[in-house]
């Protein structure tokens, strides 16, 4: 049952880094401690700067925002690149939307949270190109994972997590009819991408273009 008022949305995180890092950083700390036993030393230093830089890019930092219910969270760290009405033909909801574009370089934190709260009705994989995420045709035409979410409140809002040029690997980690919490870890696309987020176009939109977010802090729109 939707609750009235304001939420705090806060999931804790036992680890400071994203759990689909650890394997690397493991591997990174082995390969230094072999590199420095058969004295490769500077070789090690290597690897434990590489090792430094993919704990760097994992990290997973606790996030809260105090928002009311109606807000819509930022899924991703980065910058603003469009926030604009698009008409029905070009709507992934099927009517006028609103659109907005955020792009994640490869210095962002890369987990991405749920927006708002509710049930996860679709979650569609495409297969598609690897144009850089900074381009407008990376929406279109980009590999990508849409996620379709039915808010508390009965509205709709999409979600997609865009491969960029160097981003290959997106990983989700929520399934279809889950019930989701504003500001929850649903997945993370690996070193540099985008993230494409449609809500109803009657909403009020909190940011523009070249603004930083944070995903699971920053207030991007309030839905009516």
């Amino acid at each position: 049952m939707a609750s009235s008022g304001r939420h705090r949305a806060q999931i804790e995180n036992r680890l400071p880094v994203a759990r689909d890092g650890l394997i690397f950083i493991l591997l990174g700390i082995i390969i230094s401690v072999i590199l420095y036993y058969m004295g490769f030393v500077p070789a090690a230093i290597l690897m434990v700067i590489v090792t430094l830089f993919i704990v760097y890019f994992f990290r997973d930092p606790i996030r809260t925002c105090d928002a009311p219910d109606n807000a819509v969270i930022s899924p991703a760290d980065g910058r603003i690149l469009e926030v604009r009405q698009i008409g029905e033909g070009d709507s992934p909801l099927g009517k006028n939307t609103i659109k907005i574009s955020i792009f994640m370089s490869i210095f962002n934190v890369h987990v991405n949270r749920i927006p708002s709260r509710g049930r996860i009705s679709e979650i569609v994989y495409n297969n598609g190109r690897f144009f850089s995420a900074n381009l407008d045709k990376a929406s279109e035409y980009n590999e990508n994972n849409r996620i379709t979410l039915e808010t508390d409140k009965g509205h709709r809002i999409i979600f997609i997590q865009i491969a960029g040029l160097i981003a290959r690997r997106i990983v989700c980690w929520i399934n279809e009819m889950d019930y989701v919490k504003a500001g929850q870890r649903f997945g993370l696309i690996r070193f540099g991408s985008r993230l494409d987020i449609y809500i109803p176009p009657e909403s009020r939109i909190s940011i523009k273009v070249r603004d930083r977010v944070k995903a699971g802090e920053t207030i991007i729109g309030y839905l009516p």
